[in-house]
């Protein structure tokens, strides 16, 4: 009883309330955005905006801008940058690399060179979910409203270009302009995930749940919609333990996504999903 007592006193707390709301929006647009990772096989992206938002951070604190608005907008542009060398994974995985040095390097120098505090910046690396703003919820928002309505609108293109590059462009799909939307869309969203999980625990928000719904999905709209489902289930259950325990968020939510992607995965596959069937199968369905 007053176990019950206390959640319901933390759930009447408005940062609390505001952090519930963030990780609900997030779960509608971050596993989507998951979806486009796996697809795209561009693992390595998500690493480099890691470490491309820390820069950012920086540049805010020396700037006195806000700090998580020159993040998204230094991965939304390093996002932009990279897209002409996505034509293949091994071409993206050199960038990355190189990216993520440059930025690390920079992120370091900036914050040496002005004096600021660093741990200001480095607390991002853990996130800091209960510092959750109105800022950060517009951000989440418009992702939950675009990335969805996007594989939404461009379904059969984006099943295409998830399916086979080359397909997709004989098929006349604007392959380099959406590859470049879905790259920034990766990039902002890794942005606007860190304050929730910090940036070394991004995965939890994005991948995870795309994993879990390659697994049980048969076409890309059923592994969007399982990737949203999953994700709300994750989010939810993974904060609601973190505030019944008092134990940080960022952690709990990862193994909680965890569990589920190795649960599902116990799941006997009953057949191949149509959007990653081998070439000789049937093309892929957006349905």
């Amino acid at each position: 009883m007053n176990l019950a007592a206390d959640m319901g006193e933390l759930l009447q707390l408005v940062p609390v309330q505001r952090a519930g709301f963030a990780l609900l929006l997030a779960a509608v647009g971050l596993p989507v955005v998951g979806v486009v990772i796996v697809g795209l096989d561009i693992m390595p992206v998500r690493f480099a905006m890691m470490h491309v938002a820390l820069l950012g951070i920086a540049v805010g604190l020396l700037t006195g801008l806000d700090p998580m608005v020159c993040a998204l907008v230094a991965c939304a542009l390093a996002g932009a940058g990279v897209a002409p060398l996505a034509r293949t994974p091994d071409g993206l995985s050199g960038a990355m690399g190189l990216l993520m040095s440059l930025a690390i390097a920079a992120a370091l120098l900036v914050l040496a060179v002005s004096g600021v505090n660093a741990s200001g910046a480095f607390a991002l690396l853990w996130g800091s979910i209960l510092s959750v703003g109105t800022a950060d919820l517009v951000v989440l928002g418009l992702l939950a409203v675009l990335v969805p309505g996007l594989f939404w609108w461009k379904r059969r293109d984006v099943a295409l270009l998830l399916y086979d590059r080359e397909l997709a462009q004989c098929s006349g799909v604007p392959v380099r302009a959406l590859t470049l939307v879905l790259l920034v869309l990766v990039a902002v969203a890794v942005a606007g995930a860190i304050k929730l999980t910090g940036a070394l625990l991004v995965d939890a928000l994005t991948l995870l749940p795309a994993l879990a719904a390659r697994r049980l999905g048969t076409s890309l709209k059923s592994i969007t919609l399982w990737a949203i489902a999953l994700g709300v289930a994750v989010n939810l259950t993974g904060f609601l333990i973190a505030l019944q325990l008092d134990w940080p968020p960022g952690p709990v939510l990862v193994l909680t996504a965890g569990a589920v992607v190795l649960a599902v995965h116990l799941v006997p596959e009953r057949r191949i999903s149509s959007w990653r069937a081998p070439a000789s199968a049937s093309l892929p369905s957006s349905h």
